[in-house]
């Protein structure tokens, strides 16, 4: 029987996997999950690690069984090929019992091209499939917005908007948005915060009909196929740690939208034996505060050193909660219904033995970079600096390092010293020569509705 991927919410119809991947967001405000989480024990078999792509292939397989298995082994072959080096996702060890996972080394140097080079081909073998145009829709609070872009790009018959929030991400990851020159980009910068544009982005794929009208999709992690795609990283990670290191592993995962860590955490329900996750926030902590006191509520978002964490609403924990609910989705509609409403939510303890959280300060995350660098002569960027922050020493910690340090050159700088020459990497470089284009409006629903409408030239 193929899989078919069910609402979390409840309230609409069943889809294969290439219809959930081209819907985004449900019908019903839910995100779409598969009906059953598939066994993975084969995989863990190999006596080494396989090639990316083919563990890869080997993963969305099962997920994508409405796909051609050719033209999936291309597509996934094809999204790793921009990666730089033998290995797009290498495991470095930097004592006993403490390892990092690099996911750096994409095209726009951080985690998120992982999912987004291949979703890109997935939209490009959708167009061609069906002959319609697409009008691709994201929010981004740093690294999604460049990495969708950059999955996008010279692809035909797709159009990108992806808005961000003003001021509040790095100047370097606002470059790797602006400064493409491509015709059917369009980054949006909203007076507002990461919260504001996501909100924004729900609205509008919430809105079946200017949905179908326009040909919406979404890039953000509410598209399941961008989770399923960062699962693959973490049985890759798990297969490169020598034996004896498998037994006691806790995975850290920076993260602000939970996406990034619930994809571990499916890949451990389908049988990767992980000990532990442990959740890394910055100063906006809704997550640390959730996991250790139960507390799920938005507060003011403050803007930090790691800006692809400056988030208070974390959309994928609709996703965890399904599970955590046992698949009820009435249940879930009603606590999902209650926290928009009222900004927050209270759930008894979860777990500690799954998921332990630690909050960084930003002054904590510039010791951090400081004490990385001295320690182990390993330079890491705000976000992954989050990850080493009271580490359990009983466990082997797979810290996971999301972007490439140069994508925040004045923070390094900051936290080293005046006098320390700031990493640079030559795809920002290049980015520096080139003009800046991008489009200023209000956080407001119907004025980017009318920008779609007015740019839409599919």
């Amino acid at each position: 029987m193929p899989l078919k991927y069910i609402s979390t919410r409840g309230k609409s119809p069943t889809l294969s996997f290439s219809e959930a991947v081209a819907a985004g967001l449900a019908p019903d405000g839910g995100l779409f999950v598969p009906e059953h989480l598939p066994r993975i024990d084969d995989l863990l078999e190999a006596s080494e690690p396989p090639e990316y792509s083919q563990l890869c292939f080997d993963f969305l397989h099962r997920f994508a069984d409405d796909s051609d298995p050719t033209q999936l082994r291309q597509l996934v072959t094809a999204a790793y090929r921009s990666f730089t080096g033998p290995d797009p996702a290498p495991l470095r060890q930097l004592e006993e019992g403490r390892w990092v996972l690099e996911l750096f080394h994409g095209p726009t140097l951080a985690f998120k091209d992982f999912a987004l080079q291949l979703l890109g081909n997935l939209y490009e073998a959708q167009i061609q499939r069906t002959g319609q145009p697409l009008n691709i829709l994201g929010a981004t609070s740093g690294d999604t917005g460049s990495a969708a872009i950059h999955g996008l790009l010279g692809k035909q018959g797709v159009n990108v908007f992806i808005l961000y929030p003003q001021g509040r991400i790095s100047a370097l990851q606002e470059r790797q948005m602006t400064c493409t020159g491509a015709a059917n980009v369009f980054p949006i910068a909203i007076e507002g915060t990461f919260d504001d544009a996501q909100h924004i982005v729900k609205e509008l794929l919430g809105d079946t009909a200017f949905k179908a009208q326009r040909r919406l999709s979404a890039v953000n992690s509410i598209n399941l196929a961008r989770i399923l795609a960062q699962s693959v990283y973490y049985i890759y990670a798990w297969l490169q740690l020598p034996a004896t290191a498998r037994k006691n592993v806790e995975f850290v995962v920076p993260t602000g939208n939970f996406g990034n860590i619930l994809a571990g955490w499916w890949a451990q329900r389908m049988g990767l034996p992980v000990r532990s996750f442990k959740i890394a926030t910055n100063r906006n902590d809704i997550l640390y505060r959730l996991f250790t006191t139960g507390d799920y509520a938005s507060s003011t978002v403050e803007p930090s050193h790691a800006p692809s964490m400056d988030i208070q609403a974390a959309s994928n924990f609709e996703r965890f909660l399904y599970y955590a609910e046992e698949g009820n989705t009435a249940r879930v509609h009603h606590i999902m219904e209650a926290f928009q409403q009222s900004g927050c939510y209270h759930f008894d303890a979860f777990d500690p033995d799954v998921f332990t959280a630690s909050r960084t300060t930003d002054k904590e995350i510039l010791t951090l970079i400081r004490d990385v660098y001295h320690r182990y002569n390993y330079l890491v960027d705000p976000h992954t600096a989050c990850g080493f922050k009271d580490l359990d020493p009983d466990r082997t910690s797979v810290i996971l390092a999301t972007a490439h340090p140069a994508k925040f050159p004045d923070v390094i700088q900051k936290a080293l010293g005046p006098d320390t020459v700031p990493p640079t990497h030559p795809h920002l470089e290049d980015l520096k020569k080139r003009p800046l284009h991008r489009h200023k409006l209000p956080a407001d629903t119907a004025a980017i509705r009318d920008f779609i409408i007015q740019n839409d030239s599919s």
